[in-house]
């Protein structure tokens, strides 16, 4: 007798429901038991499968998400504690050492930077549109910074 398998479409489609359950409640408290549990998986046939599609656990999948949005509440002017709590982390310690860990800085130096780097956009924004992107909307012609634009080989006897 011939044991019947599920189509592997069936698997994916649970798999992808588990991952959005982690999109949608990234700030909750929730754990793998509540994961796996969405797929209607064993936790570890679920973390299993979760990798292989994915290429990362679960858990390295919620952390990666919750650290997406905490760059961007960082961004937005969010304190570091409102932050951690605001997208599930219960340590405020545990949230800047895995923080620091994944992007590179601390939270707090994240947000300065991020607010320095907006102050230097507002305060010359040329500098940050690529030159060839401002030359095809006509930006750079006849700029207030004394630049010269010859258009023609007579525009070269006129220049002394």
């Amino acid at each position: 007798m011939k044991s019947e398998s599920y189509p592997k479409v069936y698997l994916y489609r649970r798999i992808v429901q588990a991952k959005c359950f982690i999109d949608d409640h990234y700030a909750e408290r929730i754990d793998l038991n509540a994961i796996s549990g969405e797929a209607y998986f064993s936790k570890f046939h679920f973390i299993r499968l979760f990798k292989s599609i994915y290429g990362k656990t679960p858990r390295n999948y919620l952390q990666q998400v919750r650290i997406a949005h905490a760059k961007t509440l960082l961004e937005q002017g969010f304190s570091t504690a409102e932050t951690c709590f605001a997208v599930g982390f219960e340590s405020i310690t545990s949230f800047s050492g895995l923080f620091a860990r994944t992007v590179g800085l601390p939270p707090s130096e994240f947000s300065a930077k991020y607010r320095e780097k907006k102050q230097r956009i507002l305060q010359n924004p040329r500098a940050y549109v690529p030159s060839c992107y401002g030359d095809q909307h006509g930006w750079f012609q006849n700029s207030n910074f004394g630049e010269v634009i010859l258009t023609s080989n007579a525009d070269l006897s006129t220049v002394t």
